[in-house]
């Protein structure tokens, strides 16, 4: 009975680390304008897009500036804001995007325990 727990726990950690390295995340980055806070939070989500999600992610920049329609629809209440559609569920991350662990999480790229 033990070796089948351990053996159901191990086919379901693998499966686990498969799905982890194949999922494609789609990301929706809201900000406004040119400002230093924008530019700033472009990068840092493309830097880990590019450290940990190679080639298995859509980054969406959206100026609220030059797109206005989107606010609403999107429900933006401040720049910058995160919004990843896939994999589910849907998260939202505010702020600067400074804090690439809070992000990473947020993301579900790894998770608290990690």
């Amino acid at each position: 009975m033990k070796n089948e727990n351990i053996k159901s726990s191990t086919e379901a950690f693998e499966q686990a680390l498969i799905k982890s390295n194949t999922t494609h995340y789609c990301l929706h980055l809201y900000i406004s304008g040119t400002t230093l806070k924008s530019i700033r939070a472009i990068e840092m989500i493309k830097r880990i897009c590019e450290d940990y999600l190679p080639e298995r992610y859509t980054l969406e920049v959206i100026d609220i500036y030059q797109q206005p329609e989107l606010v609403k629809q999107a429900q933006i209440f401040a720049t910058p804001t995160l919004i990843k559609t896939l994999p589910l569920p849907l998260q939202r991350i505010i702020g600067d995007m400074s804090q690439t662990e809070k992000i990473m999480v947020g993301l579900d790229i790894v998770t608290n325990n990690d």
